[in-house]
């Protein structure tokens, strides 16, 4: 299976990481050893940080 090239950038994915407290397994064993349930919850914070700032960017200033 062919693995697409990732949306998020390295630091925005260490960044979450380390918010939500698997970084440490991250650099151990690499992103392939983290548990799906945190790679879902770190999409779902990907998402909501992005909608924020989609948000932030249509209030009149």
């Amino acid at each position: 299976m062919a693995r697409r090239n990732g949306v998020m950038s390295e630091q925005l994915k260490e960044e979450i990481a380390k918010e939500l407290g698997f970084y440490d397994v991250v650099q151990r064993e690499g992103w392939g050893g983290i548990k799906s349930r945190d790679a879902g919850n770190m999409v779902k914070r990907a998402i909501e940080m992005a909608s924020r700032g989609v948000a932030d960017s249509d209030r009149p200033q």
